[in-house]
């Protein structure tokens, strides 16, 4: 279709030529829509996390008042295969596989998420991600500390990787030990929360460096700390003159909604402005209660954003990760990162190639919502920080012209005025 720019067409041509284009932008998205019924969300799922969720509560002889008590839930995770199988049908490959990766990786899984995993299917998106897998000790590929994050810290507990902004690692503790996880190698068997002693020394560290503007508390799971200790340590960081944010890394939004209590979210709103970075990595994680769990954040005053990681047979599919992102828009969520799975000893079945997350990029650009398009990350080796890819849009470039490629694959020059 030719775009008339010279000309003064009349009104029944304009439209006619809207009208072409239209249909056009329609036919770039058919096979999505044909394949979106088959990509269901959490939400979607109710009906049959209903029936998983009546199981487990069955199970563990539960009220609908347990469930909903975080505390009630991380004291009933599901960590071991006898456990599981009393659960779930597992043969008895499936047991001695996973009895074999916990003895030498440790695991574990809310009550929640496993009902969301069972609803999503069993071996599927979200069952990868929670259960072990055999993969993890037959390849073992990969080191422990891909990030040399043992070689970026200033100070106890501190991670700094950039010039004005750095971590503080606050515990191992989570709902749910994802098999992709990159730092496994702090899980260790026992929960533990950094000793105050170590806090304050990171929070001197940050106090003593006015360059840093930004700090990131995670872990682990930074919301796993106690309600105190999360209004200590933001108390702490807020009456710091040169931290002008403050951010919490956390995936209990996603594996341990209940954590969200309107009690967290008091003490969260008193500290402005707080960023919440989590991490939906499937359509099926978003469920009604995942939605409630971000209504009470974003009423509390916090940001929200989504990291997710690029799994192999999880969300490796153009479709899946424009379906996840878009899910994440109506509750609130905005999607920001799309890590390239990291090369963590234990993980490698999981990597995808680097053309695959290029191509998931090429397909989400122009075909939804920009804010539904986050940036492809890939971290440097040896902590040397996130590197952006980006499909390869500029053909050529000389003086004051360059080609450009359109996200429909269409060449056209630009020039540019100067």
């Amino acid at each position: 279709m030719q775009y008339l720019s010279q000309t003064c067409p009349d009104e029944t041509h304009k439209i006619r030529v809207a009208r072409e284009r239209a249909a056009e932008l329609k036919g770039a998205i058919a096979d999505y829509l044909e394949a979106r019924p088959g990509i269901p969300t959490g939400l979607e799922l109710e009906e049959k996390y209903l029936a998983a969720k009546n199981r487990i509560m069955v199970y563990f002889q539960a009220t609908a008042q347990d469930w909903q008590d975080w505390h009630w839930q991380m004291g009933r995770r599901i960590s071991n295969v006898e456990q599981l199988a009393d659960l779930v049908e597992l043969s008895e490959q499936e047991k001695a596989d996973i009895a074999a990766v916990g003895g030498q990786f440790r695991w574990a899984v809310s009550p929640y998420y496993l009902a969301v995993s069972l609803a999503c299917g069993k071996h599927g998106a979200l069952w990868k991600q929670s259960i072990p897998a055999r993969e993890e000790i037959t390849d073992r590929r990969g080191v422990l500390d891909p990030m040399a994050e043992e070689f970026t810290s200033p100070a106890p507990g501190i991670t700094r990787r950039y010039p004005d902004r750095l971590i503080i690692n606050v515990t191992n503790q989570c709902a749910m030990y994802c098999r992709h996880c990159q730092r496994r190698r702090n899980i260790g068997e026992v929960d533990r929360h950094r000793p105050r002693r170590v806090l304050e020394q990171a929070l001197q560290y940050v106090a003593e460096n006015p360059e840093i503007r930004d700090v990131l508390i995670t872990g682990g799971d930074a919301l796993l700390l106690p309600d105190s200790t999360i209004e200590w340590l933001l108390s702490r960081l807020h009456s710091i003159p040169h931290v002008e944010i403050k951010r919490l890394g956390t995936r209990t939004p996603v594996t341990l909604p209940q954590r969200i209590t309107p009690r967290l979210c008091a003490i969260l709103k008193k500290y402005p402005p707080i960023y919440i970075n989590t991490q939906f990595n499937h359509p099926a994680e978003v469920t009604a209660e995942a939605r409630a769990a971000c209504d009470r954040l974003v009423e509390a005053g916090v940001v929200l954003g989504n990291q997710a990681v690029l799994l192999k047979g999880v969300n490796n599919h153009p479709f899946v990760m424009r379906r996840l992102n878009q899910a994440l828009l109506t509750i609130r969520v905005r999607p920001y990162y799309i890590f390239h799975a990291k090369p963590v000893q234990g993980t490698h079945h999981f990597i995808t190639s680097i053309d695959e997350g290029l191509e998931i990029m090429e397909k989400l650009r122009g075909y939804t919502s920009g804010l539904a398009v986050p940036t492809y990350i890939i971290n440097a080796p040896n902590g040397y920080g996130k590197t952006p890819l980006l499909p390869a849009y500029v053909q050529e470039r000389r003086e004051n012209k360059i080609v450009l490629r359109t996200w429909e694959k269409r060449i056209i020059p630009y020039h540019v005025l100067m």
